[in-house]
């Protein structure tokens, strides 16, 4: 009989739960303990929650994002780069009986500093699925990973949604803003903008100067600073990126979209493969490898 298994993504504010029978999804259940919101109870407790009735000692846990951080449950070590895909299976951090974390990735040099957690597990999903040279995993803090089929070779972070958030949120850009509408016209613009001054800087205080002076709507801030600044970091980033070097994104479905057509804003081609399905996939590989 395949044996059970249970995959699990931990990240800051959610937990998402899977278990597996095989390569067959048995049930998902999902939280909002994520390892900063656990609300007094410790990981142990808010674990043996979220799996109640789907595990005994002999079945495995497998989980991966920010529960290995220095925040989390217990700090599993980032893997140096250049790394080997089959390293991140081969050197889990246990943290109770058949309960193990995958590590994170890192970069160290003069001219590069970075870390990831949970994007390593995304890339061994997507490595299968869209085997590529350049991986793009657009979120709050954009991956750009440098790969072959064997190796991770180099990885730098773009903050593209944390600035659009805080932009709108907490600066005078979206002080008094209405309820933002969709707008794929001033998303269009502003992606246009990005692209063709990725030097970002002096443009953001003329996003607010744009609506004061009605030159844009103000429901369509919203839109055009995430054209603005998607525009401005694939520009800015196409130094990364050789010209024979084919290129996946690795994220929801809207995202995907927008960063799609900033690449083919730039006359390059791009597949795209499904955040979660590729979450799904690289953690399965581990889990299954383990459980068997």
């Amino acid at each position: 009989m395949t044996a059970r298994y249970i995959a699990i993504d931990w990240g800051s504010t959610n937990l998402r739960a899977w278990l597996y029978q095989g390569d067959k999804c048995l049930e998902s259940r999902q939280s909002e303990a994520g390892v900063t919101r656990l609300n007094g109870k410790s990981p142990e407790a808010v674990l043996a929650e979220v799996t109640q009735n789907w595990r005994d000692s002999a079945t495995p846990v497998v989980m991966a994002g920010m529960v290995g951080s220095n925040v989390g449950w217990k700090i599993a070590p980032y893997l140096p780069v250049p790394a080997s895909f089959a390293a991140i299976g081969e050197q889990l951090t246990p943290v109770g009986d058949n309960v193990w974390i995958i590590p994170g990735l890192c970069v160290s040099r003069d001219d590069n500093h970075n870390v990831m957690r949970g994007e390593e597990t995304q890339l061994l999903g997507a490595r299968t699925l869209s085997p590529s040279s350049v991986y793009v995993m657009p979120g709050t803090h954009c991956k750009w990973v440098q790969a072959d089929a064997e190796q991770i070779h180099d990885f730098r972070t773009v903050m593209t949604g944390e600035l659009h958030h805080l932009l709108l949120q907490h600066s005078l850009v979206g002080a008094g803003l209405p309820e933002q509408q969709t707008s794929s016209d001033a998303f269009a613009a502003g992606l246009a903008r990005g692209i063709d001054s990725p030097a970002v800087l002096p443009q953001l205080f003329e996003v607010r100067a744009s609506h004061v002076l009605g030159n844009l709507p103000r429901e369509q801030v919203n839109e055009f600073l995430s054209g603005l600044l998607i525009g401005a970091e694939v520009a800015s980033m196409r130094d990364f990126i050789a010209h024979e070097q084919t290129i996946t994104i690795v994220a929801g479905a809207s995202l995907t979209s927008r960063y799609q057509q900033a690449f083919h804003a730039m006359g390059r081609d791009v597949s795209a493969v499904p955040g979660d399905t590729a979450f799904q996939a690289g953690i399965r590989s581990i889990a299954h490898a383990v459980a068997n």
